[in-house]
């Protein structure tokens, strides 16, 4: 399996996939630490994704994305954005509501 391949199945395996630096344990940037808390906080799983252990995913990724910087969010296969647009979203009231009918299914 190539590394987009790889991404692409990533990004379907689960309702909410995090890219992240680190893991949810043990973030390792700020950024990604925020959007760790954020989904931990709302009680939503997610699947994350280190790319500090995957450089070939951290590579690609934002050339498919079309999103420069990590953490990158993704929700029913569909980028919601980094670290600022969760944390806008969740003070905004957007993000519980956005994973409530995710997780419907």
């Amino acid at each position: 399996m190539n590394t987009l391949e790889r991404i692409q199945n990533e990004i379907k395996a689960d309702k909410v996939v995090i890219f992240i630096k680190g893991t949810p344990e043990a973030p390792q940037c700020g950024f990604s630490a925020r959007t760790v808390e954020i989904f931990k906080g709302l009680g939503y799983p997610f699947h994350s994704v280190d790319i500090l252990a995957n450089p070939d995913i951290r590579a690609i990724l934002p050339q498919v994305s079309n999103w420069p910087t990590f953490p990158q969010v993704f929700v029913q296969g569909k980028l919601i954005g980094g670290c600022d647009i969760v944390n806008e979203m969740n003070e905004q009231g957007e993000l519980k509501p956005l994973l409530e009918e995710a997780f419907k299914s």
